[in-house]
């Protein structure tokens, strides 16, 4: 047809890819993914550590599952100070540019988790912590697992 537009065959771009982004010339390069994980792990940790959690445990999972590269268990003494750790390590996070996490459980601080999409933390009161025992499901030399 004479004057008509012809149709962009390209695909569209889904509703969760949105714009291509292009980075600026002269913006410093990202940091390698595994640096940018140890970074996240170290804020963590340090951030529980200051808050003053119990029994803080991290579990490498980088090639054992496609869920995250690392977990962090981690216990308050109290609904209260669950729910301290969780604003505070949001917080930190935000600060430092991981602010699109994933949060649960907030509102009842008995167990919290934090998703930040490449490591997982889990806050629990101790009681719950126990009930649950999800650090038995990673542990590489369960009597489970030995059974099988």
């Amino acid at each position: 047809m004479k004057g008509a537009t012809p149709l962009n065959r390209e695909a569209a771009p889904s509703a969760h890819e949105g714009p291509a982004q292009v980075p600026p010339r002269d913006a410093e390069p990202a940091l390698d993914t595994q640096d940018r994980i140890a970074a996240l792990e170290s804020l963590i940790l340090a951030r529980l550590d200051d808050d003053k959690a119990q029994d803080v445990i991290f579990i490498d999972l980088k090639g054992k599952s496609a869920v995250a590269d690392g977990l962090v268990v981690a216990s308050g003494r109290s609904h209260r100070h669950v729910g301290a750790m969780a604003d505070h390590l949001l917080r930190a996070l935000k600060d430092e540019g991981y602010g699109k996490v994933r949060v649960e459980g907030l509102p009842h601080c008995d167990w919290v988790l934090i998703d930040t999409g490449d490591v997982i933390v889990h806050l629990f009161r101790p009681e719950v912590r126990s009930f649950y025992n999800i650090e038995k499901i990673w542990s590489v030399d369960s009597a489970h697992r030995a059974a099988i």
